[in-house]
């Protein structure tokens, strides 16, 4: 079964390993000094006599799902993982463009949507085979953990260069409990949501039975003009021991998403009125989603040192956008139109098998696997407008322009150990050998638009290696190297042209290398940790934006660059209900040699990456009892922001602060907790996000002043 839920405060370390998803298992006879497994998705997770966090060779944070719901609004991850140093995520306002979010500056240059990042939940991806992923299926109201992982480590984990973000929803156990939800905030915003628990045992037992349900609606008018959203989310996980040596978990979600598209803004709109869209009210842009998926892991103990973890999943996502695209381009015989419409279906397993032995005196642990995944898309094209005597309707599907098919699969087998050789020393080295591929066939074919079919394949071998070292039983040291690559998504190749003069897929793209190297200590202190890591990244092709505009990107291949930096961290508890977070990132991200694209245009060597902060941070004061009154504080900063390559246009740093408390009551079977907030106390006008590289200068997705928002949630546990 999954593991028992941590009711520990995140600031009370319980021992963590990092390992990989199956190992979310409390199976009996799990060796206790096996500490690493390569595989498709990170989890860390608890052993009875696991090493902690502290010992773990990577840069990783973990925080409570409790934490995260806490006084906040549970609407985007954005609102809870603030603390986390490298993570730069940002809530565009913009609910068709999902959250952004980068990690030591990889992600960053994404129109929509997570890119450069790998994210899974419960072991499943909610990234495709292609590196593009999404975040709009996750509910933070079934969330046990959120588990970061920065730097080396995330070449395990196949197509993405910054890390890897795991989300692990709550695991049913007894007593059942049921639990109601409610939020309303400023701009009309309104979230209810419902969530049922339980267990018919302890997971110990053969035919023992979890469950966890949860359900929840988000509907809201928008901060800025023409952004209104309504969104449904359900989520589920069922798990039963099958007998004593294995167990079965069925897990499916489901995610509806009808959101309008303010759109960027230029300098000049954003100081004028932050709050307008004028693109979005011509053309009313929208999107509209839906996504189902399902997905079974089958755990099953071989022996008393091999395990054996089969997932598997699959699922189909629906996407209607309609963008802001004028009536001349699309009069252009290639021009692909202004409404997007994509059939997703993709499915993936993943087997793998670990073992637990020692040499002499010296414990060890050996993983291996394989994971495919696939997804096949059918992309349409169609004129974002009608014509009523013979004028242009906008915001209407029109003729089609654009109908294909394509299909991109990954096949990567792995390969990962963990030798404990002395008491002070252990070492983890893995490797996994990667294999993308991508086929496109084209069924639109007319008159100055031929026949657009290919396909490319993409290989790369991504070895990685740690050392630890324990100074003290508090303080450990770490150095760890490892190589992550990129390939173009489905969305960069799209497109060569966003004037639709070059018509075809973009397959002269290549994949961006990265190679990285990592310092860091961690020092337990008290209750608390603290953190701290030095890395650089050198990345060949890197994959950036060199047009974008209406909605639309073109990407290209820029050549070298680099990324240094340090980040810091120290979570504390203190005085039995006092806790403390705060977090420091310096980044420094630049190109290192001149490029240049196909009209001459260069960007100089030592410009600054477009959409990345040098500099980050975070601190928190909470007085949180578990009855009571509670409070809190928090401050953000962010500095200044380039907007694009020649670093001529830049979104200026920001500092915000906001404020919770509330009241919580326990009688009997029954709680309450009622709470109310204010954010960006000071109403400070900043931009909350920008889009890189906008060819119409519409850089700038504009941050609501001063808004306000409160809640209460009922639990009876029976």
């Amino acid at each position: 079964m999954d593991p028992v839920k941590n009711k520990t405060s995140a600031f009370l370390l319980t021992p963590l390993l990092c390992l990989p998803a199956f190992a979310a298992s409390s199976a009996p006879n799990s060796s206790a000094q096996a500490s690493a497994a390569a595989e498709g998705s990170l989890i860390v997770i608890r052993q009875r006599s696991g090493v902690s966090e502290l010992d773990t060779p990577a840069a990783v944070s973990v925080l409570n799902g409790q934490d995260l719901r806490s006084n906040n609004a549970q609407v985007n991850l954005s609102e809870g993982l603030g603390s986390v140093p490298g993570l730069q995520i940002q809530n565009r306002q913009n609910y068709a463009q999902d959250l952004q979010l980068s990690i030591r500056g990889f992600g960053s240059r994404s129109m929509y949507g997570v890119r450069g990042v790998r994210v899974y939940v419960d072991g499943i991806p909610a990234t495709m085979p292609d590196g593009q992923g999404q975040t709009s299926n996750i509910d933070i109201n079934s969330i046990e953990r959120v588990e970061v992982l920065r730097g080396p480590w995330s070449a395990l984990y196949g197509n993405a260069s910054g890390g890897v973000v795991n989300i692990d929803t709550e695991t049913g156990s007894q007593p059942a409990t049921l639990t109601a939800g409610t939020y309303f905030g400023s701009y009309g915003s309104w979230r209810n949501s419902v969530k049922a628990s339980g267990a018919t045992g302890d997971g110990t037992h053969v035919g023992d039975v979890n469950y966890t349900l949860s359900a929840s609606r988000f509907t809201t008018h928008g901060y800025r003009d023409h952004s209104g959203t309504q969104k449904s989310l359900g989520n589920g996980k069922f798990g039963v021991r099958l007998d004593e040596a294995s167990t079965l978990t069925l897990m499916f979600n489901t995610v509806s998403v009808d959101a309008n598209d303010p759109g960027g803004l230029t300098k000049a709109e954003w100081q004028n009125n932050p709050r307008q869209s004028p693109r979005g009210d011509s053309f009313n842009t929208r999107k509209s989603l839906d996504q189902t998926q399902v997905g079974l892991r089958y755990q099953r103990e071989l022996t008393d040192n091999d395990q054996l973890t089969l997932t598997t999943w699959h699922g189909e996502r629906h996407t209607t956008q309609y963008q802001s695209i004028p009536l001349a381009p699309q009069l252009k015989p290639a021009y692909p139109g202004g409404v997007i419409v994509l059939e997703r279906k993709y499915s993936g397993i993943d087997t793998r098998i670990r073992h637990d032995d020692q040499i002499g005196t010296v414990p060890f642990s050996l993983t291996g696997g394989l994971d495919y995944e696939t997804m096949t898309e059918r992309r349409q094209g169609f004129e974002n407008y009608q014509l009523v005597n013979g004028v242009p309707a906008f915001g209407e599907k029109g003729r089609q322009r654009r109908n294909e098919r394509n299909q991109m699969w990954n096949l990567d087998p792995y390969l990962q150990t963990h030798w404990a050789l002395t008491q002070k020393w252990a070492l983890d080295a893995g490797v996994r050998y990667s294999t993308v591929s991508f086929d496109s066939q084209d069924y639109y074919v007319t008159t100055g638009n031929g026949d657009d079919s290919g396909s490319k394949r993409y290989h790369k071998l991504l070895p990685m290696g740690s050392l630890n070292y324990a100074l003290t039983d508090a303080w450990n040291l770490y150095f760890s190297a490892g190589r992550g690559f990129e390939t173009p998504t489905i969305n960069e190749l799209s497109y060569r042209s966003v004037d639709g003069s070059q018509t075809g897929l973009n397959l002269g793209l290549k994949p961006a290398t990265s190679d990285t190297f990592e310092l860091g200590s961690k020092t337990r202190l008290g209750y608390g940790l603290l953190t701290a890591a030095i890395f650089q990244t050198n990345t060949d092709n890197e994959l950036v934006v060199a047009d974008s505009s209406n909605g639309r990107s073109v990407y290209k291949n820029a050549g070298k660059t680099r990324r240094r930096g340090i980040e810091t961290s120290f979570d504390q508890q203190f005085a039995e209900n006092w806790q403390m977070k705060a977090a420091w990132t310096y980044l420094d991200a630049t190109y290192r040699n001149e490029s240049c694209d196909d009209s001459g245009n260069c960007t100089p060597a030592g410009n600054r990456l477009p959409g990345i902060a040098r500099n980050m941070g975070y601190a928190s004061l909470a007085w949180a009892p578990e009855q009571g009154w509670h409070a809190g504080a928090d401050i953000r900063y962010l500095s200044s922001i380039q907007a694009d390559d020649e670093n001529d246009a830049k979104a200026p740093s920001w500092t915000v602060v906001s404020l919770n408390t509330g009241y919580r009551f326990n009688w009997d079977k029954w709680s309450l907790d009622l709470f109310s907030r204010v954010d960006n106390l000071f109403d400070r006008a900043y931009v909350g996000s920008v889009i890189v590289n906008e060819g119409n200068g519409r850089f700038y997705e504009p941050a609501p002043g001063r808004n306000y928002g409160g809640g209460a949630t009922l639990t009876y546990a029976f």
